[in-house]
């Protein structure tokens, strides 16, 4: 037990006090000393990863269900393993404080040759590039740790990205007189002459409109302007959709809820009611190629409204430091005197096709998924197969969709899920890949056992890179993986630790094993074996697009 107060300790309050529940990462010497604080520390669980890579992704599964996460690696070899996903975190608006143990200053000072550095007496050097994907830096020092560390907590979360904090080993011991006071978050700039102006330019824009829509996208959800979005929505007639990149936003069996907007790939249907209006208002929408079938969006800026996270724009016009609250809430008023005058189109939901019962396919599996799914379900997938058969699904009430779809990198989601059912145990979490993402994160199924983490996971076996098979050299060895046993690979990585492990390869067999997973009290692995070259629809015409914009003409 530590009985001074230290820089590490204040370091580890201030982490608590904006909600943080556990830290991740992999012990090495240079954080040692940190970490035995860490385990006094009453409110804050260790939680050892695999490596640091994954560390950094559970970190962004659980910042995507938390205010905030945290992250420790070493100096050097432990930091530039983690920072793919520092940089995936900062992509996609996600707080994550990086936490880097560091040597003493002294020895930093004299410029030794140590390990984990490039044996240049530059160490400095890994900062510089955390610098490129993280919105502030700082080397802790006695004089400036409390200080520093305020600095980059209230920036991160202010921010919503990640920031990178390096702690020496003898800065983290250094005593200090007292505990923290109350961390006082800032509150977003809002300037009530520029909101009265946006107001009045989204008036003259809507007022002569006789079709409006809504879009929303990822960065509604990072705002958690959720609940004003269905109250507005709730009130005021207006069909509404989202993009693939913030599906979930909107509650999709709201009558007025069109569906998911994908560009050109859209349904005749949806796409002719997100674009063939007078107006669209977008909500944190984020146009990403893999969201939009390669930018076939068709939403001219003319007849757009925008509202960013502290910014608004009608048309071309800009009017700066408005919060996204402020204007989602401004729009609800100003529609609700308006909305008389606008047309609602007959929204029909279309109906499940039949599907053959014959040959266990992703038409039969992403069918018998639609009926699993219930209500507060959080769903990962990676960017692959899964994310684009689950694109299609309906989610029920109140189900978050995680897929890392500007980052895009592959096996991501198999970590993130383990960090999000660490943030949120009490919630179902399901996990959706493909057998090539998940050998790159394999390892975190061991910890994820180790600490008793209970997500449902299937993976979808269809031998390889299905979603670059679509896009390019089909029968090419390249997209060819060597082809695991995963089942018996599962019960080595279980080790002494119960699992539900299930190979499918038939449509009763899916059938039973997903009546039996809704009891199971275990975390749960099931196999699907999927045909190689079978994809889904909108992944067609996704592969199609990126094929085409990565051709040279």
């Amino acid at each position: 037990m530590n009985k001074n107060y230290t820089v590490a300790d204040y370091l580890l309050d201030r982490l608590a006090q904006i909600g943080i529940r556990h830290l991740f990462g992999v012990p090495g010497d240079y954080n040692l000393q940190f970490l035995d604080h860490i385990i006094s520390h009453p409110q804050i669980d260790w939680i050892g990863c695999a490596n640091e890579l994954n560390a950094s992704y559970t970190a962004d599964g659980y910042a995507r269900c938390k205010p905030a996460a945290a992250i420790l690696t070493t100096f050097g070899v432990g930091e530039l393993s983690a920072i793919n996903g520092i940089a995936g975190a900062y992509a996609e608006y996600l707080p994550i404080i990086h936490i880097v143990g560091a040597p003493v200053l002294k020895s930093q000072q004299a410029g030794l040759l140590l390990h984990h550095s490039l044996g240049d007496g530059d160490f400095d050097t890994f900062s510089r590039m955390a610098k490129e994907v993280s919105v502030a830096q700082a080397c802790l020092t006695p004089e400036n740790a409390e200080s520093e560390i305020d600095r980059l907590i209230i920036t991160a979360m202010r921010e919503h990205r990640p920031v990178h904090l390096v702690l020496p080993c003898d800065v983290a011991t250094m005593p200090l007189v007292s505990k923290p006071a109350p961390l006082i978050l800032p509150q977003s700039i809002l300037s009530t002459a520029s909101l009265d102006m946006f107001i009045e330019a989204a008036k003259n824009k809507l007022i002569n409109a006789k079709k409006v829509s809504v879009l929303a996208g990822c960065l509604a959800e990072r705002l958690n302007v959720q609940l004003d979005l269905k109250k507005w929505m709730d009130e005021v007639p207006l069909p509404h959709s989202t993009l693939l990149f913030g599906k979930g936003v909107f509650d999709e069996d709201h009558a007025n809820f069109i569906g998911t907007y994908i560009g050109a790939a859209s349904s005749p249907e949806i796409k002719q009611q997100v674009e063939d209006v007078d107006v669209t208002i977008n909500i944190g929408v984020i146009f990403v190629d893999t969201t939009t079938t390669g930018f076939s969006h068709h939403l001219p800026i003319e007849n757009c409204i925008y509202i960013h996270p502290n910014e608004a724009r009608v048309g071309h016009q800009v009017f700066t430091q408005i919060p996204m609250q402020d204007a989602i809430n401004a729009l609800h008023q100003l529609t609700i005197s308006l909305a008389s005058q606008w047309q609602l189109p007959k929204i029909s939901k279309p109906l499940l096709p039949e599907v053959s019962s014959t040959e266990l396919n992703q038409s039969y599996f992403w069918s018998e998924i639609q009926k699993f799914i219930r209500p507060n379900d959080i769903l990962f997938t990676d960017q692959g197969t899964s994310c684009f058969g689950a694109a299609a699904l309906d989610l029920p009430e109140n189900c978050k969709f995680v897929v890392q779809s500007l980052w895009a990198s592959v096996g991501f989601s198999l970590a993130a899920t383990f960090g999000a059912q660490l943030a949120v145990p009490n919630r179902r979490v399901i996990l959706l890949i493909g057998d090539g993402s998940a050998q790159f994160t394999v390892q975190e199924l061991g910890t994820m056992l180790r600490n008793g983490i209970k997500p449902i996971i299937f993976l979808l076996n269809n031998q390889g890179y299905t979603v670059e098979r679509a896009i390019h050299g089909p029968e090419e060895l390249y997209n060819d993986i060597t082809l695991w046993d995963w089942t018996l690979l599962f019960k080595g990585l279980a080790n002494e630790h119960n699992a539900f492990i299930r190979h499918i390869s038939e449509p009763k067999q899916l059938r039973q094993a997903l009546e039996d997973v809704v009891h199971c009290n275990q975390l749960a692995f099931m196999e699907v074996i999927l045909p190689k070259m079978d994809t889904p629809k909108i992944l067609d015409a996704i592969s199609l697009a990126l094929k085409k914009s990565n051709t040279v003409e």
